[in-house]
């Protein structure tokens, strides 16, 4: 983002206020805080928007991989992923879970990540990102801290969560894998109290009716866990507007380089979505109604799956780029 400094001007000492460093304003906002338009609450209007302008255009794309042979980009239209979320949202609700309540989301990029986040703007429900990175027992400790009750977890990674189960199975009642789940992770975990699903399964506990709640811009939209400089991961409460003030700063400073995202436009996803920095690029690109292309989750292929998805924007850190400029991806 860009920001300006402002600074007081001097004062006699007899006046002087006691001194809190630089104050930082963003160059768009008043007061240092960015106002968003009349009428919106959620950034699931910045999603229904975009359906009802262009519910037929590629919305989520991954590469179809059939017996380790890597095909073409498959996508998922606005609608479809508008109508999975919505079924998938009563499904949740189906299991007990509010306005309010937290809801995991546990694994790496993919559409799955995506359309459960859009369940959980559609009913006001706080999502958490859940992921090791931070230590052998964060998710653990995320779970039980953020009053976790259901989770939607990546296949791979339902063995780590199943292991946490015995310690933060009075919070966590219900789990959904991204795609399929074994009768004896589902044995494991139901003797613990704990529902497991396919995603198959849990999606067809939910339907296409049913008014939504009304969301405002108080709501609590995300938790997201960082690990802060000691200690245990420090969870950060974000607000739908925070979260969409966000969104509409990176429309603001896009516009002034000419470079404002449109349905045209082709995003790459593969920082971690568990991180604030790709939630803010993949809302900003549903808000445009752009297409998110994602990564197959291995580093060796990242060169080949941005050849065969050609998109037009990729973002980075300094160590992505580095690697990019050296060609040395590798496990």
């Amino acid at each position: 983002m860009s920001y300006t400094v402002k600074v007081e001007e001097a004062r006699p000492a007899t006046e002087q206020k006691p001194s809190a460093g630089p104050v930082y304003r963003s160059i768009y906002a008043k007061d240092g805080l960015l106002e968003l338009p009349e009428g919106l609450q959620s950034p699931w209007e910045f999603f229904s928007g975009s359906v009802k302008k262009n519910p037929k255009n590629p919305m989520l794309g991954r590469r179809q991989i059939t017996d380790s042979n890597v095909g073409p980009y498959v996508w998922l239209t606005y609608q479809e992923v508008h109508d999975e979320a919505i079924r998938m949202a009563s499904a949740i609700r189906s299991r007990g879970v509010n306005p309010g309540d937290r809801c995991g989301i546990y694994g790496s990029n993919c559409p799955q990540w995506i359309i459960a986040m859009q369940a959980c703007y559609s009913h006001a429900i706080t999502y958490v990102p859940l992921y090791d990175t931070l230590g052998p027992n964060a998710v653990e400790f995320i779970i039980n801290h953020g009053e976790v009750s259901i989770a939607f977890v990546q296949e791979n990674k339902i063995p780590s969560i199943l292991s946490c189960l015995p310690n933060c199975s009075t919070h966590l009642k219900t789990i959904i894998s991204f795609a399929n789940v074994s009768s004896t992770q589902k044995k494991e975990a139901e003797e613990l109290g704990v529902s497991c699903f396919s995603w198959e399964e849990f999606s067809q506990l939910g339907n296409l009716s049913g008014e939504l709640p009304e969301k405002q811009r108080t709501d609590i939209c995300t938790l997201m866990y960082t690990s802060g400089t000691t200690g245990e991961p420090k969870g950060v409460i974000l607000t739908n507007e925070a979260i969409m003030a966000e969104v509409l700063s990176m429309e603001h400073m896009l516009d002034l380089t000419d470079k404002v995202f449109t349905e045209e436009d082709v995003y790459f996803s593969y920082l971690p979505l568990a991180h604030v920095y790709d939630q803010i690029m993949e809302n900003y690109c549903i808000y445009t109604g752009s297409s998110v292309g994602f990564w197959r989750g291995d580093i060796r292929f990242l060169m080949d799956d941005l050849q065969e998805l050609k998109p037009t924007i990729f973002c980075g850190v300094p160590r992505v780029y580095d690697r990019i400029y050296t060609g040395k991806f590798q496990s």
